[in-house]
């Protein structure tokens, strides 16, 4: 069964919630077990690797934080957004590991506090507007690459979600491309 853009990014984020991230200890805590998982002790200052999900509740419950390097945040989106806009249309720059899951968190956080913070509206609308654009400017340079041939180094940089689009409107543009010809082949 073909797989849908939905049910990829569906599967990238279940991917992201399971996958093992690093995070600081805020305090000492003792082990938790949760099911068959058991997590810590954890030791205030100390740097320890959990799942997402269960990072994820450790900072709400003030335990832990992630490392910066986890995180995507207003001024890593600037750099991006800054970085593709300096490109020629046919590179395309590597994103940090699990960009687009890790927007899509930062986005859905934002809107959450601004519903509390009026103040937050605006960060949130910034970032909303600093991802999109970062979306649209490689959507352009991905259907250009798969509209063309010989950028497969190009293919490299491109996030899982982007290679499977990619995937996609190459086959979709060669069999186009094919049907065109030959259906003016037919009517010489």
């Amino acid at each position: 069964m073909p797989q849908t853009v939905a049910s990829k990014i569906d599967f990238q984020d279940f991917h992201f919630e399971n996958s093992l991230v690093s995070m600081i200890a805020n305090r000492a805590c003792p082990e938790i077990k949760l099911g068959g998982l058991v997590l810590g002790p954890f030791e205030e200052g100390n740097e320890y690797e959990v799942y997402y999900w269960a990072a994820s509740e450790l900072e709400k419950s003030g335990i832990a934080h992630f490392r910066e390097q986890e995180q995507v945040d207003a001024a890593k989106l600037n750099k991006i957004q800054w970085t593709e806009r300096i490109q020629s249309p046919g590179q395309i720059a590597k994103l940090p590991e699990n960009f687009y899951p890790k927007v899509r968190r930062l986005l859905k956080q934002l809107k959450a506090e601004s519903m509390r913070d009026p103040e937050k509206l605006r960060e949130y609308e910034r970032v909303r507007h600093l991802a999109q654009d970062i979306i649209n400017s490689r959507l352009k340079k991905i259907i250009s690459i798969a509209s063309s041939s010989g950028q497969i180094e190009a293919l490299r940089n491109f996030a899982d979600e982007e290679r499977f689009l990619y995937e996609k409107l190459f086959k979709l543009v060669g069999e186009w491309k094919n049907k065109i010809i030959e259906h003016q082949e037919g009517r010489v």
